[in-house]
C-alpha cells in the first residue's frame, strides 16, 4: 500500500494535531510529519471526520436470513466501523467472529443477542419463545471469551418477538449486561412490553434503539408523558439510537422529538436485506433524513462518529494510530426520502461520502440511493 498525504479538507471532530494536512505511512499509521513519496489525495474542500460508525447493522451473512455482507454496509459507503446488533446469540457467535469480524477491513464489533439462536430465522422463529431460549451461563462464557469484540447485549423487547412474555426477557438481558459490565441495547416497538416498562429497567450507558419509531403503543410520541419521560431518561444518560430499519423510523416523531430538545445520541441504520433497497439504503441517507427533521449538522456528525465509536470502544484517529477517516460533502438536494411508515420528506441537503481511509486502505465511497 502506498503512503498518503491528505490535503485540502475541512476537519470536523478531529484532534487538534490533525487539523492541517494528514500524512499516512505505508503501514497505514498516521505520522507527525511528511512521508517521502506519499501519494497526495486532494479532498477538494470536503469534510474529513473520524471514520463513520454504524451502531446497528446485521451483517452475519449466512448466519441469519436477513443479514447482508459487511462489505455492503462498509467502506464503499463511507463506514469504517459497525456493530452487528444481535444477529448472533451464544450458539452461533463463533461463526460471526471467524467469518465476519476477523475477515473484514472495517472494524466490526457486536452486541450479543440474549436469545441463544439469535436471528437465524428473523421474525419467523422467535429467539425468545420462553425460558428455554436463553442460556445464561453459556452467554456469560461467550462474553468472557470475546470481550475484545463484544460491545454490549441485545434484546428485542416487542410483542412480535416476546408475545405474552412481556418485559421478562429484557430484565434477564439487563441482568446479564450488569454482571458482564456491558451496556444493554433494547429494541423497542410493538407492546408488550410498554416502552415505559423498558425505560424503567435501564441505567446510564444503556441504549434504546428505534427511539423514533412510529408504532402506536410503542412510540415515545404516544402521549406527552412518554415524550417527557424519554427526554428525562436521555438527560440521565440513556443513549437514544435511531436504528432506522424497515419499520422503525418516523419523520414526524423525529421532528417532534428534536424540536422538543431531545437529541439522539447515535444515528444508525439497522441495515439488513429487507431494507437495503429502501427505505434505509445506507448510513449517509439515514443521517440525511435525521438532518432534514431538524438535527443540526454538528450533532449529526457526532452521532455517526464520536458517539457510536465511544460505545464500540474506539478512539478518534490521532498521530501514531492507524488511519480511520471518512471524507464527505453536504450537498443541496431536492431528493424526497421515505421513512418506515411510508411518510415522505424533502431532504434539502444530503450527506455524501466520497472516500474512506482505514489503515492502509483508501476506498472511494458513495451513497447507495439511485
Amino acid at each position: 500500500m502506498a503512503a498518503r498525504h491528505l490535503t485540502n479538507f475541512r476537519a470536523i471532530n478531529l484532534t487538534g494535531d490533525l487539523s492541517g494536512d494528514i500524512w499516512i505511512d505505508d503501514a497505514g499509521v498516521i505520522t507527525g510529519g511528511p512521508v517521502e513519496g506519499a501519494e497526495t489525495v486532494d479532498l477538494q474542500g470536503a469534510y474529513l471526520s473520524p471514520g463513520w460508525a454504524d451502531l446497528h447493522v446485521h451483517v452475519w451473512h449466512g448466519g441469519t436470513d436477513i443479514s447482508i455482507r459487511a462489505d455492503e454496509a462498509g467502506l464503499k459507503h463511507g463506514v469504517t466501523a459497525m456493530a452487528d446488533a444481535g444477529s448472533a446469540g451464544e450458539a452461533s457467535f463463533h461463526g460471526l467472529r471467524e467469518y465476519v469480524i476477523e475477515a473484514q477491513r472495517e472494524t466490526v464489533k457486536a452486541f450479543l443477542n440474549i436469545g441463544s439462536i439469535g436471528l437465524v430465522a428473523c421474525n419467523r422463529v422467535s429467539e425468545l419463545i420462553d425460558t428455554r431460549s436463553i442460556d445464561f451461563d453459556r452467554s456469560l462464557a461467550v462474553i468472557e471469551a470475546n470481550r475484545d469484540v463484544i460491545c454490549g447485549i441485545k434484546v428485542r423487547a416487542s410483542g412480535v418477538i416476546v408475545g405474552s412474555w412481556g418485559i421478562t426477557p429484557a430484565k434477564i438481558a439487563k441482568r446479564l449486561a450488569d454482571i458482564s459490565g456491558l451496556p444493554l441495547m433494547v429494541h423497542v416497538g410493538e407492546a408488550p412490553p410498554l416502552i415505559d416498562e423498558v425505560f424503567e429497567i435501564l441505567t446510564p450507558g444503556d441504549i434504546v434503539t428505534h427511539c423514533f419509531n412510529g408504532k402506536r403503543g410503542g412510540s415515545i410520541r404516544d402521549t406527552p408523558k412518554l415524550m417527557e419521560m424519554a427526554k428525562r431518561k436521555a438527560g440521565e444518560g440513556i443513549l437514544m439510537d435511531i436504528g432506522h430499519g424497515a419499520a422503525s423510523f418516523n419523520f414526524e416523531v423525529s421532528a417532534q422529538a428534536i424540536a422538543d430538545g431531545m437529541v439522539p445520541y447515535s444515528i444508525s441504520t439497522d441495515l439488513h436485506g429487507r431494507n437495503i433497497n429502501g427505505p434505509v439504503h445506507d448510513l449517509a441517507t439515514t443521517v440525511s433524513k435525521v438532518h432534514a427533521t431538524g438535527l443540526s449538522f454538528e450533532d449529526c456528525v457526532t452521532a455517526i462518529t464520536d458517539h457510536p465509536r465511544k460505545v464500540m470502544g474506539l478512539e478518534g484517529p490521532r498521530v501514531g494510530q492507524p488511519a480511520d477517516f471518512t471524507a464527505f460533502t453536504l450537498e443541496n438536494s431536492d431528493e424526497v426520502a421515505t421513512d418506515s411508515q411510508g411518510g415522505t420528506l424533502k431532504l434539502g441537503k444530503v450527506f455524501t461520502p466520497i472516500a474512506a481511509f482505514k489503515n492502509a486502505h483508501h476506498v472511494p465511497a458513495s451513497r447507495r440511493v439511485a
